[in-house]
């Protein structure tokens, strides 16, 4: 069965790349979608209006030495990956579409003109073509409503940057055994390097374990996935009491989760950390302390940057005057109450906070401005990272140069960005990608350490 998805706009500004997410089968893009990009790609909000200028460019790549017919009808996209069947892109003219047949049109005067016109281009698909699967494409939940409640047949979400059915099922970076891990053992090697064990287990015991995961069990044993292949597993053998003895610039660990953060942080192998976990739980004091640690007591960077995304209205406040720390202050206060925790008990706590600020080269940064620049013996922290794509995260990460650790932070439970999802999150994406790359680390921070209110908050309201 030949099938036809008809693709919205903000499909194309979710993941500027899609058009070769749908493999062998025929791709349309309406007209309206192509003037939405051409009026989003002006706008001031940097984030949404790159996008909207990388997908244009993807479209024009593939057509732009087709013909007028050739556009309308359909024109190959350049397979992915060699051998892989290509699929087609076309060009439709919604605008030429009349009411004078006998699909079910949506008016197209009304205020949600553009959606009810795209819906419309699917709705005239599917009756031309009564043997295909027509399908429409959108994040938008109203309009996937719409769409169907006018009569379209087939409706989805954007499905390419959904790595997992089920966000309970997303890696936590430890495992829980229960009863006595040992006594699931049927025979191990033990080695000693240097002053850490090192035990050499069957694949079979932990077969769905990954690297840099940590395994803990009931009789007081603890584990780091230090490699991992088909047959075997090599675990770092660790002592609770031990992890819960940890200290970062003043700062203990409260509960294992964080005491397991705290270590795999601190490791100078990983290059990139993920800490997930509801508010309260630690994330952003435990990145802030190891970066102060590591820059102002071990001297392994240069700076800190710690950086958000701002919302749209972060644009006009970049015509004020003041430097673009100052301009950033009400994005990133909480980085100055944790910097407080650290330093309340100090003589001076105000003296001191100023003091860290300036040692450490503590800078705040939009990642709105963060793109095409490169950040050399750095320690960079990115905080609320749930309502980033994948797009946006990777473009963030690959700004990471030599001799940096990036620290990725996020609450899944809170969310901002009407198109995302748990399940669609650039988070969720991140962390199900690097789980398996040996020099990046994810801890879900579960303990609500805040006080006992936050916690009520979070279970109940």
């Amino acid at each position: 069965m030949e099938k036809i998805f008809v693709l919205d706009t903000n499909v194309l500004l979710h993941d500027p790349m899609a058009l070769s997410a749908f493999h062998e089968h025929r791709v349309v893009v309406p007209m309206t979608v192509l003037e939405e990009l051409d009026h989003i790609k002006d706008r001031r909000d940097k984030d949404v209006s790159r996008e909207a200028r990388i997908a244009i460019n993807a479209i024009d790549k593939i057509l732009f030495k087709a013909s007028p017919k050739q556009i309308q009808e359909g024109v190959p996209i350049p397979a992915a990956r060699e051998g892989e069947a290509a699929g087609s892109l076309a060009i439709f003219p919604d605008q030429l579409i009349s009411h004078d047949t006998e699909a079910p049109y949506l008016d197209g005067s009304q205020q949600q003109a553009n959606d009810n016109r795209i819906i419309n281009v699917a709705l005239h698909l599917q009756v031309k073509n009564p043997k295909a699967y027509v399908c429409l494409v959108t994040k938008d939940i109203n309009m996937r409503l719409k769409a169907k409640g006018s009569g379209l047949e087939n409706v989805e979400d954007y499905r390419r940057d959904r790595v997992l059915d089920d966000i309970q099922y997303m890696a936590k970076g430890y495992e829980h055994l229960a009863g006595r891990f040992w006594d699931q053992v049927d025979s191990v090697e033990t080695l000693r390097e240097g002053p850490q064990t090192l035990h050499v287990l069957s694949r079979s015991v932990l077969p769905h374990v990954h690297i840099n995961q940590f395994i803990y069990d009931d009789s007081g044993f603890a584990g780091l996935v230090r490699a991992v292949d088909d047959d075997r597993v090599e675990l770092l053998d660790l002592c609770p009491e031990q992890l819960m003895h940890q200290s970062l610039w003043g700062l203990t660990p409260r509960n294992l989760e964080q005491a397991m953060a705290f270590f795999l942080i601190a490791q100078a192998d990983i290059d990139m950390t993920v800490l997930t976990g509801p508010a309260g739980s630690g994330k952003t004091l435990i990145a802030l302390a190891y970066g102060l640690h590591a820059i102002l007591e071990e001297k392994r960077y240069d700076k800190l940057i710690v950086a958000r995304s701002t919302p749209p209205i972060a644009e006009d406040i970049g015509f004020l005057p003041g430097t673009e720390e100052e301009k950033m202050a009400p994005w990133l206060a909480a980085f100055d109450d944790n910097l407080e925790v650290l330093h309340g008990g100090d003589e001076s706590p105000y003296s001191s906070i100023e003091y860290v600020k300036d040692k450490a080269n503590i800078q705040f940064k939009s990642l709105n401005f963060m793109r095409g620049r490169s950040f050399n013996n750095a320690y960079i922290v990115i905080d609320e990272a749930q309502g980033l794509t994948q797009f946006q995260l990777k473009s963030i990460i690959t700004r990471v140069g030599v001799n940096s650790k990036i620290v990725v932070l996020g609450n899944l439970a809170q969310i901002d960005n009407k198109y995302i999802s748990p399940l669609t999150s650039g988070l969720t994406y991140l962390v199900e990608k690097s789980k398996h790359f040996a020099h990046a680390g994810v801890m879900h921070v579960n303990g609500i350490e805040r006080s006992r209110l936050a916690a009520f908050a979070e279970e109940n309201l």
